[in-house]
């Protein structure tokens, strides 16, 4: 977990990760969330609905934003007060997705950073993105 403060946060600075979506990602966020929709709980339907395979619940995908800023960027002293999102494309089950985050504002009086963040997947697709802004906490 990295732990800047926001003396040492720059606009420009990025950071970036990877995870790849499992069955246990979709049971887990099931379990949690009580979203029994069909179509990410069970291919047959997902299928007749002219998608490959049971597709991804898009928040368990926005839920990487979260990781973004709470482990890498700040890390430690973050605190996300909005996060602006836009599901671009499904995401599937043994997709490999990549999570970049770039500073694009600072702001030293409010003690806040703005990130612009996207999800792509193994093929570099774009599958999601956000517009966040995060507290630094001192």
């Amino acid at each position: 977990m990295n732990n800047f403060t926001l003396s040492e946060l720059q606009v420009g600075q990025k950071a970036q990760f990877t995870s790849i979506v499992s069955k246990t990602d979709f049971a887990s966020f099931l379990a949690h969330s009580h979203d029994t929709n069909p179509l990410h709980n069970d291919d047959e339907f997902a299928q007749a609905q002219g998608y490959p395979s049971r597709v991804a619940y898009g928040m368990l995908t926005a839920s990487y934003f979260s990781t973004l800023a709470g482990v890498y960027l700040p890390g430690l002293y973050a605190l996300i007060h909005t996060v602006n999102i836009k599901f671009v494309k499904p995401v599937y089950e043994g997709d490999e997705l990549t999570i970049i985050g770039e500073i694009v504002e600072k702001n030293e009086t409010f003690s806040f950073i703005e990130l612009k963040a996207n999800i792509k997947n193994q093929h570099g697709t774009i599958v999601c993105k956000a517009q966040m802004q995060i507290g630094v906490l001192k």
